[in-house]
């Protein structure tokens, strides 16, 4: 199975898991989700659509992340995923 893997579970970083799928699932874990769940969603939702992504099982457990760091991290596990 296809798994890409980036970044950490520090303070002001995300771990990001993408996983091949037949459809698009996204699970997300943060801190403060409460507060910044849906713009969250939006960045990888935006970042899958650059992408030209549909499909793909992406797992985020967020720890305060920064919008550009949340990005990073997908094209990274993207990336990773597709490589392997």
């Amino acid at each position: 199975m296809k798994i890409g893997i980036a970044g950490s579970l520090e303070s002001s970083d995300c771990l990001v898991r993408a996983e091949a799928s037949d459809k698009l699932e996204i699970q997300i874990e943060s801190t403060v989700f409460e507060f910044f769940g849906n713009q969250i969603r939006k960045v990888i939702l935006s970042t899958l659509e650059e992408l030209g992504i549909k499909a793909i099982k992406i797992h985020v457990n967020d720890k305060g992340a920064l919008d550009y760091t949340i990005r990073s991290r997908l094209l990274a596990a993207a990336r990773r995923m597709e490589a392997s």
